[in-house]
Order: structure tokens, then sequence, then C-alpha cells
């Protein structure tokens, strides 16, 4: 109990090497081999070539070449992985580049065929309108559209142009290649033109070479039908079929004579049907229009 109770005493830990004492042995060390260094490059430099330095650095160099050979050897897989990601990444900046470019390009060039395209537009609009064809109590009211159809089922475009222009219900619309149909909501300064692919629309036609009429109506796949042709009428696949126009002044039509409305695809009899089926592809691009015109009467038309 004595021993156990009685006070042990420890005995203090050897003093440790302070940090100015190791670093002041770093620098040491540091500064001997740079000495030797330079005394190693300066004898190496001035002795001649056979001395027993470089023999020493002979026997060296061949002593530690199969090491070098055998570094390089494991080397080289790395450093060729890492020259391949290197190009492989230089390779992929350069093609986003490349890319990034063509994309501008591409859009630049659709602006500019858009341009084109609208610039031909509206002079194959002054062509139509100045031509043989062109009614000569009608004026256009060149506009752009503003509005294409959201979907199937809507076929109805907007135009940027109203009453303010002159333009009233009714008004026949027209593309440069032909007719887009008809003013069916009207506004101030914008109009809804209703197509000629609308299930609702009925345009009196006629062929121009057969002189045989009928209506244009919507038919299937984005094509039109001129109905009610009798079948005793002829009517040729690639005639050219035209508005009529004004038949009984009683009964004015909306549509002039003679806009072009398309070109006959294809002609059927069926032993079931009373009328002829003949089907009439538009020539107007329906899907993709930039500019129209709205044909405005001259004159009021005067009252029967």
């Amino acid at each position: 109990m004595a021993v156990l109770g009685s006070s042990l005493q420890r005995s203090n830990p050897g003093p440790r090497p302070s940090r100015v004492r190791s670093a002041l042995v770093r620098r040491i060390v540091l500064a001997v081999l740079v000495i030797v260094a330079l005394a190693l490059l300066t004898v190496s430099f001035r002795s001649p070539t056979s001395g027993y330095l470089h023999d020493a650095q002979s026997y060296g160099s061949d002593a530690l070449r199969p090491f070098q050979v055998a570094a390089v050897r494991v080397a080289r897989p790395f450093r060729d992985a890492y020259n391949y990601v290197d190009s492989l990444a230089r390779a992929k900046s350069r093609n986003a580049k490349l890319e990034q470019m063509v994309r501008d390009y591409r859009g630049q060039a659709l602006l500019n065929a858009s341009a084109v395209q609208q610039n031909n537009d509206l002079k194959k609009l002054l062509q139509f309108e100045a031509g043989p064809t062109y009614p000569q109590d009608f004026r256009a009211v060149n506009t752009s559209v503003i509005s294409f159809p959201s979907g199937s089922f809507t076929q109805q475009i907007v135009i940027d142009a109203g009453s303010s222009q002159g333009i009233h219900l009714n008004t026949p619309v027209v593309s440069a290649d032909g007719l887009v149909g008809k003013v069916t909501q009207l506004g101030h300064t914008t109009s809804v033109v209703t197509l000629l692919t609308d299930p609702d629309s009925a345009v009196p036609a006629r062929d121009l070479k057969t002189h045989v009429s009928g209506l244009i109506r919507h038919g299937q796949g984005g094509t039109l039908i001129l109905d009610r042709v009798s079948k005793d009428q002829v009517v040729n696949k690639g005639d050219w079929i035209i508005t009529r126009g004004t038949v009984d002044r009683r009964y004015p039509d909306e549509y002039p004579y003679g806009i072009p409305i398309g070109r006959v695809v294809a002609v059927g009899t069926s032993d079931i049907a009373s009328f002829l089926t003949v089907q009439v592809q538009p020539v107007a691009n329906l899907d993709s229009i930039d500019a129209v015109a709205a044909l405005v009467p001259k004159h009021p038309r005067a009252k029967p």
C-alpha cells in the first residue's frame, strides 16, 4: 500500500529538435549538393574526354540505361493515353466550334432564303397585278401573313391588313401562285382568312380548257376536289382550274374570274356516284405563305 500510495516520478522527455535546427540542416545539405554539382560540372567541362570522370559517367550511364529504358516503356502508355485524351478534347472543342459556325451559317442562309423568297413573292404579286389575267376593276392590297394554322383542323391565317386598307368581308386573297381563300373575320388592321382547304369552303370554278364548271371543295391529304361535275362532261388530267367569276349580275361572285386555283391530278368515276371525282392540286403552297394580296374592288358594287 505504501508502494502503491507513493507518487511515481515520471522521467521528463528528452528535448525535441527545434524547427530552426531542422531548417538549418536542410539548408546546409542543399548548399552542399549545389556545390558538389557545380564542382562536377566544372571538372566535366575542363577534363579531357577520356578522363576518369567521363569513364565514371559512362559506366553510370550504362548501369542506369536499363532503368531508363524501362521507365520510358512504362511511361509510354500513360503518355500515349494523355496525348489521346488531349487530342480528343481539342477535337471535340474544334468540332463544337465548327458545329456552332454551321448553325450560324445555316440560320443566316435560311434568313437570306426567306428574304429572297418574300422578295420574289412580292415581285410576282406586282407582275400578277399588272398581268392580263388580273381583273381590271380590282386593286391588290399587298400584305404579309402574321399567323399560320395552329393545327390540322384549323385552316385559317391572319394577315397584316384590315378595314383601314379597304378590305371587307369575303375579300378574295391570293398568293403569287394562285387563290388562297377569302376574308371571313375583319379587323381594323388585321384580318382572318379562311383557306381553300377548310371543310366549309366552296369556290365556284371552271376548267380553263373544257369550260366545265363546278365547286372547289376540301379534299383528302391537302388536295381539293372539283365537285358537281356530271359524268357526261370532260375533264382531263393536267387541266388548269380557275375561278369562274360572276355569271349572273344579280348574284355577283366574291371571286373575280381567272384566278388560278390548281391543276387536275386525277379523274375518276364510280357506279354509285352521280358526279365525276376530280382531284385538284392547289398551286398556292397553303402550308407556307409569307406574302399575300387581298383583292379590293376599285369601285363599290352596285346593288341589284
